[in-house]
């Protein structure tokens, strides 16, 4: 494994939010505490030990893959060892959870689609879990060669603890769509991280969907090393009682003439009589800018339906900016309740109060929705909020 960072104190200062100290050796964290930056709305007492090393003996990750018929000969999987020259290429964890993955996987599962190969059908990856007294930990590398195109349909399901740091590695002109579909049972712990390297002039499109799980974390990273490159994130969840979510991202600009956009968009919805935790998102989006990063053109966006007592979303979009040669920058966050207009104008035609809301929630989601490219998983994920809906007096 490439050890691809200077290793220095975990509380060494740093100029940015792109220059986090980082490290593969779990040991090179402190154990967090409430008050860390980094760990400031998640419940370290639902994380199991994850944290701070109490987990259960660990096993590996479950993970298979189905590549679509035709395209066997265009794409290769192999399980590898944590030190081979393929693994660590995106640099080490940022947190201690991330190191304890990179210090305890004792394999990485690795997907590469071949050079110019273009795969129109999903490469359905799945990453089942092993059960609830198990606490799994898994390295996965997804990389398209240059040239190459694939849609990979990542998929989480199942029960357990799990860990798993995801590294994308994308050549020059490499098109991914990547769709992380996380649906695991609701007793499910997870922590994810996900940091993807873009070459020159490739495109990524990233689709987060988070509806199951007790707690789930998810920490996507985008680093551009060239110019011409395109990452758009997008993401959807649902939380209900007892569910705590985080998304927290960082899109590091440090090479010029590169485009990013991010767009988020979640529905709470809790019983403040029931005895579990009340639903909670916490959504983080960092966006970097640095010098040589001229002709950056980028936008963040995220928002949040909240729709009952007993639930809660924390939204923090941060843009910082180290030129002024850009092409254009900028955020949003919100967090609230329904249009009463929009609900005025559906009502006003005849829509039953409760049907106008459903609607509405529906619509509030579309926006995110229909940029994934698969209509299986779009309909999927239209689905699923349609089940959440029918559960709650809106």
């Amino acid at each position: 494994m490439a050890e691809t960072a200077t290793t220095v104190s975990s509380g060494t200062p740093h100029n940015n939010k792109g220059d986090l100290f980082t490290s593969f050796n779990v040991e090179d964290f402190d154990v967090p505490k409430g008050r860390d930056e980094v760990w400031r709305f998640i419940p370290l007492r639902r994380l199991r030990g994850l944290h701070n090393g109490s987990f259960s003996s660990p096993v590996e990750q479950n993970f298979s893959v189905e590549v679509p018929a035709g395209a066997e000969q265009q794409v290769t999987v192999e399980r590898i060892a944590r030190d081979d020259a393929r693994v660590g290429r995106t640099g080490g964890a940022v947190d201690r959870v991330g190191a304890q993955v990179w210090s305890t996987a004792p394999k990485a599962d690795y997907l590469l689609v071949h050079r110019d190969a273009v795969i129109k059908e999903p490469i359905r990856v799945t990453i089942q879990g092993t059960g609830a007294d198990n606490t799994s930990f898994g390295i996965s590398v997804l990389e398209l060669a240059s040239g190459a195109e694939a849609v990979i349909d990542l998929r989480y399901r199942g029960s357990g603890t799990h860990a798993d740091n995801i590294e994308i590695i994308l050549g020059d002109n490499a098109r991914l769509t990547l769709i992380t579909d996380l649906d695991w049972d609701n007793d499910a712990l997870h922590l994810n991280s996900q940091v993807a390297v873009l070459g020159r002039d490739s495109v990524l499109r990233h689709n987060v969907g988070i509806f199951g799980g007790e707690v789930v974390r998810v920490v996507p990273r985008v680093k551009f090393t060239a110019p011409g490159a395109d990452a758009e994130l997008t993401g959807v969840y649902f939380a209900d009682d007892g569910q705590y979510f985080e998304q927290r991202l960082l899109v590091d600009h440090s090479v010029p003439n590169c485009r990013s956009n991010v767009l988020y968009k979640g529905a709470l919805q809790g019983d403040p009589e029931s005895a579990l935790p009340d639903a909670r998102n916490a959504w983080v989006g960092d966006v970097l800018i640095r010098a040589n990063a001229q002709g950056t053109d980028t936008y963040e966006v995220n928002r949040n339906l909240v729709l009952t007592e007993g639930a809660r979303a924390d939204a923090v979009p941060n843009l910082e900016i180290e030129t002024g040669e850009i092409a254009g920058a900028g955020h949003a966050a919100t967090v609230g309740r329904f249009d009463d207009e929009h609900l005025f104008y559906l009502m006003a035609r005849g829509i039953p109060e409760n049907i106008a809301r459903r609607l509405i929630v529906r619509g509030f989601f579309s926006e995110v929705i229909n940029r994934i490219a698969v209509d299986d998983i779009r309909e999927d994920f239209e689905n699923r909020i349609a089940a959440e809906l029918e559960g709650v007096s809106l």
